[in-house]
């Protein structure tokens, strides 16, 4: 199957006089809803339609997906009116994403597709081998997932896409929940993934999201730069991301906090995968309550990692999310050892790193403690942000001496 959209067959979108047409042009992705001018025929668009974007003195600014059910109402896609949205064009755009990949990682596993910062607006698609697990996570994205997926196999030669519906955005863009199996076989058993020295084991079809998250993968590797000879607590562990690292790089022992159970059982059989199962524990619960245990525990760590979910996923939820972050930061401090680490983390793009920071230091303080601020991280370079695009740089990762 190949789409094709010649360009005198689109409809066509206008933005309002006040709408900021500049931003458009210098590279900003997205309309909002209130920017557009939404007449009838407008909004009687099919969601995931692909249309011309006009300002508003009927100048194209380029090719966008329309859905007039979102307040993201277009999404830019292609700056040449007269480019054919076809096979050949998703390939060109998989083909650079791949070559970015393959330069950094010396083995196929990877985020592969990192939405707009690739030029494919609101689909992730991550690669594990000669699997990869696609999020379309817009309304054009389902509604051209047959060309995507043929040209995803043609450009990186897998055996098996699969389709993970569990994005938080697709049911703001009106879309269903229902994974799948788009070409091959599902795995029947979770996937070795070799990182930092580390065997981490993703459920591609059952586990969290795609089944392991890369964006930590070169904060991993700073913990393990830490951890050599000591004691680590690695909270919100999920599948051992923070523990199995710190071990490779020659942590004493380290102990896993989920609250998961299939997760911290995931996180079990890679450390025994690497060899690492007599200094591994975990321990299951809620994060919050397990942190206030292990204090009145007298617990002692050389090294704590705190990667919580999203506490702040939007701008109502910011200010209820950093309570959230300060609670994590005043119940963790205490459990450090003098002249040891912590490594507080937020993957709240409404929770900007100044704020995040903020909330840290204030969490650190009611703690008891001092801290220095020793080093930043955010995603790995596969995980690459739009320069115009804030929401693309979601994850901070602050690591702290007490």
């Amino acid at each position: 199957m190949t789409d094709t959209f010649p360009t005198p067959d689109l409809p066509r979108v206008r933005l309002k006089p006040k709408a900021n047409a500049r931003g458009v042009r210098h590279g900003f992705p997205w309309v909002y809803a209130s920017d557009l001018v939404t007449d009838r025929r407008t909004r009687a668009l099919t969601a995931g339609i692909i249309a011309v974007l006009e300002d508003d003195k009927r100048s194209p600014l380029g090719l966008v997906a329309v859905n007039p059910d979102s307040k993201i109402i277009c999404r830019m896609l292609e700056r040449d009116i007269s480019q054919p949205l076809d096979k050949t064009w998703f390939v060109r755009r998989l083909t650079k994403a791949l070559r970015l990949r393959e330069r950094l990682f010396p083995d196929p596993f990877y985020r592969l597709v990192h939405a707009e910062a690739d030029g494919l607006p609101g689909i992730i698609i991550d690669r594990f081998g000669d699997i990869c697990v696609v999020q379309p996570n817009a309304a054009w994205a389902e509604a051209h997932l047959e060309t995507l997926t043929e040209a995803l196999i043609e450009t990186t030669g897998v055996a098996t896409v699969l389709k993970n519906a569990g994005g938080r955005t697709r049911a703001l863009e009106g879309l269903d929940d229902v994974s799948g199996v788009l070409r091959g076989s599902a795995p029947d058993a979770p996937i070795p993934v070799p990182m930092n020295g580390a065997i981490y084991m993703a459920d591609l079809t059952g586990g969290q999201k795609t089944g392991l998250f890369f964006d930590q993968r070169s904060n991993h590797a700073f913990a393990a730069r830490l951890a050599s000879g000591a004691r680590v607590l690695d909270v919100f562990s999920h599948v051992g991301g923070f523990a199995l690292a710190s071990l490779a790089g020659g942590a004493t022992t380290a102990l896993s906090v989920d609250g998961s159970a299939p997760a911290l059982a995931l996180a079990e059989q890679g450390a025994a995968a690497a060899g690492m199962s007599e200094r591994f524990a975990t321990r299951q619960g809620d994060a919050f309550d397990v942190l206030t245990a292990l204090g009145s525990e007298g617990a002692e760590f050389d090294v704590v990692i705190c990667d919580p979910p999203a506490f702040a996923p939007s701008k109502s939820a910011l200010e209820p999310g950093l309570r959230a972050y300060e609670r994590i930061a005043k119940l963790a401090a205490p459990l450090v050892a003098d002249g040891g680490y912590l490594c507080l983390c937020s993957c709240s793009h409404a929770a900007d790193l100044t704020r995040f920071h903020a909330a840290s230091a204030r969490g650190i303080g009611r703690g008891g403690r001092q801290a220095q601020l020793i080093h930043t991280g955010f995603a790995g370079p596969d995980h690459p942000q739009l320069s115009q695009l804030a929401e693309s740089g979601y994850l901070k990762s602050l690591f702290f001496r007490l």
